[in-house]
């Protein structure tokens, strides 16, 4: 009896230092284990507040985007609105532009046309400025042609001294006159035996005459004159008729 409870004894009590001696490790690593709980929610919570703290940034950001967003789009229609006008701006400029150009160029024509007329008008002036005066002489001339005309060809002999020197006066002024005519444009036309031209000749008569073809000039009246190629008085003639 006594032998059976000894080692029972034995037993039981390396069964509690083996109890004890697990207590006594757990004990010595509790510290530990509470340590690394601990590092464990320190860094849970260093995790999560950085979390917060990320989420807080990206929220920061976000609404830094949209405010830069909201600004970046207000500008664009500032923009948008300034380039409109200035198109705007530039589309009128380029109209006004044009239309200048279209002005300049039609005082640039009138006054080419100007130029070109007054030009005109002064050349004009120079060969044609003295037509009035032209057919003031144009009778002194005719006096004169009737006048040696008038005079009887056998009468002017050395027995009619002063009718002589009458007539080779006459004459002599009337070439000098003639001269001055040709000086100046001046030109005389006697038509005589030439087709009736409307332009330089004034028709007073017809009449039939032989050997005549129709519409030629048979009778001069009065000689005609033209200054520089204008007719200053067409010559009075009479046409052969059919």
């Amino acid at each position: 009896m006594a032998t059976f409870g000894f080692p029972a004894t034995v037993r039981l009590g390396r069964r509690a230092i083996e109890n004890f001696y697990q207590l006594g490790k757990i004990a010595s690593l509790r510290p530990a284990l509470l340590g690394s709980t601990a590092f464990q929610r320190k860094q849970s919570y260093s995790m999560a507040t950085e979390e917060r703290k990320a989420e807080g940034e990206s929220g920061n950001a976000a609404q830094a985007a949209a405010e830069v967003g909201t600004e970046m789009s207000e500008n664009e229609k500032k923009l948008k609105f300034e380039l409109e006008a200035l198109n705007k701006d530039l589309t009128e400029y380029k109209d006004r532009s044009i239309e200048f150009e279209n002005k300049y160029k039609r005082a640039l024509a009138d006054g080419e046309n100007l130029r070109v007329r007054l030009t005109k008008q002064i050349h004009d002036a120079k060969q044609f400025g003295i037509q009035e005066f032209c057919k003031d002489l144009l009778e002194v001339a005719d006096i004169l042609n009737k006048a040696t005309e008038s005079v009887p060809k056998d009468e002017i002999s050395e027995r009619n001294p002063h009718l002589k020197s009458l007539y080779e006066g006459l004459s002599m002024t009337e070439a000098q006159l003639q001269k001055v005519f040709s000086k100046h444009g001046l030109v005389s036309l006697n038509p005589l035996n030439e087709k009736f031209d409307p332009n330089q000749h004034e028709a007073l008569f017809q009449q039939e005459v032989e050997g005549k073809a129709p519409g030629t000039i048979v009778v001069v009246s009065k000689v005609g004159y033209k200054l520089h190629e204008r007719i200053v008085r067409p010559a009075l003639v009479g046409v052969a008729k059919a």
